[in-house]
């Protein structure tokens, strides 16, 4: 079986542009995967298409050795955007391998060590508002584990203290009309500096018991990940912005974290996943992954979770009622909570190409933050 073409298509589904990857092979095999939006979207095209010159040819099953291929021909790293392209080519990769041999992908990988998937949804608003909506995505899809923000007012304009205690009375708000099994996780979403503020703002959310603190800091000094995980007493969750095994080896090894959250599509794929999730295992970290993605990225993360035994939860967003419904085929769809495993061979999911092949870029991106003072902020 040889690689024959590498096609892409970019668009825009759910609420941001997206870039889908489709490897095929001379036998009529052929897999899908998807990139992360790092920017520039359109940046995906013209890096598959460098990328099929390296490997056209390769039987597409020798996963491990295109990838290593990809790495060393790309001679220097290749970053957010590189990577993002990687990781979607292992995507299908791995989904044609599953086609070949009849099997799911999470059988390639030494089988199930879970028999579902638990999966979290975010919520947003005021307490009353996350509220409804934890109880409305409970009542529809059974989930019992949501993310939202600790932010409840300005905080580029607002006293610390005034941030922190209105965080608190949120939190509490909220565990005062939901059950009381019911997890909630916070994510400041790495827009904190100092790190005695992300500190502070910890302690506050402590008494009411969340589930994990996500990303308070920005990453590139990890010492101070280290630091804020041994004053905190909550447990400290980041890596959606690190990327291959070498990153998060260092992050593991300065005990920055209790849980991490690569990215499956752009850390390098399910294959980098899975050596990032032994270098955790080795230190007693487990594994939420980073997943505001579409239905593809969420399959390729179920059979990663199947078969990993340190998986803690995935994050999920509902394909019902955007441009995903309309180009994906049979997306995983929670029960209790839950995504069930499927028995089908590959990633158990398709696309359907006369859709997306339609589909327009649309330019998204994040804008910074401005303070009082005319200065920017993170995102």
């Amino acid at each position: 079986m040889k690689i024959t073409a590498i096609k892409t298509y970019a668009g825009t589904f759910g609420n941001r542009s997206r870039g889908l990857v489709k490897v095929e092979t001379d036998e009529g095999l052929y897999g899908w995967g998807e990139a992360y939006s790092v920017g520039p979207d359109k940046s995906v095209e013209p890096i598959a298409d460098y990328i099929f010159e390296m490997i056209k040819g390769e039987d597409p099953r020798r996963v491990e050795y295109i990838m290593l291929k990809l790495f060393q021909q790309f001679r220097f790293p290749p970053g957010g955007t590189g990577l993002a392209v990687m990781s979607a080519v292992d995507h299908a990769l791995w989904d044609i391998s599953g086609k070949a041999a009849g099997l799911p992908v999470y059988m390639l990988l030494g089988g199930t060590v879970r028999d579902r998937v638990r999966v979290y949804h975010s919520v947003g608003g005021n307490a009353k508002i996350a509220a409804e909506r934890a109880h409305e995505l409970h009542e529809a899809w059974g989930f019992t584990a949501f993310k939202t923000s600790p932010y409840q007012v300005d905080i580029e304009s607002e006293r610390w203290g005034r941030v922190c205690s209105a965080a608190a009375r949120f939190f509490e708000d909220v565990r005062g009309v939901t059950p009381d099994e019911w997890e909630f996780a916070f994510d400041p979403h790495a827009r904190i500096f100092e790190p005695i503020r992300a500190l502070q703002l910890a302690n506050a959310l402590a008494p009411y018991d969340p589930y994990f603190y996500e990303e308070p800091l920005r990453p590139e000094h990890l010492p101070a990940w280290s630091r804020l995980r041994s004053q905190m007493q909550v447990p400290l969750a980041t890596g959606e912005s690190l990327y291959t095994r070498f990153e998060f080896l260092e992050l593991m090894a300065g005990q920055g974290a209790d849980i991490i959250q690569p990215d499956i599509c752009v850390c390098g794929g399910l294959l980098e996943m899975r050596k990032i999730a032994a270098i955790a295992e080795a230190h007693y970290v487990t594994i939420a992954p980073h997943n505001p993605m579409g239905p593809l990225a969420t399959a390729v993360n179920v059979h990663f979770a199947a078969a990993t035994p340190n998986f803690k939860i995935l994050e999920y967003g509902l394909p019902v009622g955007t441009e995903w419904e309309q180009c994906i085929i049979d997306p995983y769809l929670p029960e209790e909570g839950y995504l069930p495993l499927r028995d089908a061979p590959g990633l158990g999911i398709d696309v359907d190409e006369e859709v997306v092949k339609d589909n327009e870029v649309v330019h998204w991106q994040r804008t910074c933050y401005v303070r009082p003072d005319g200065s920017t902020g993170y995102i």
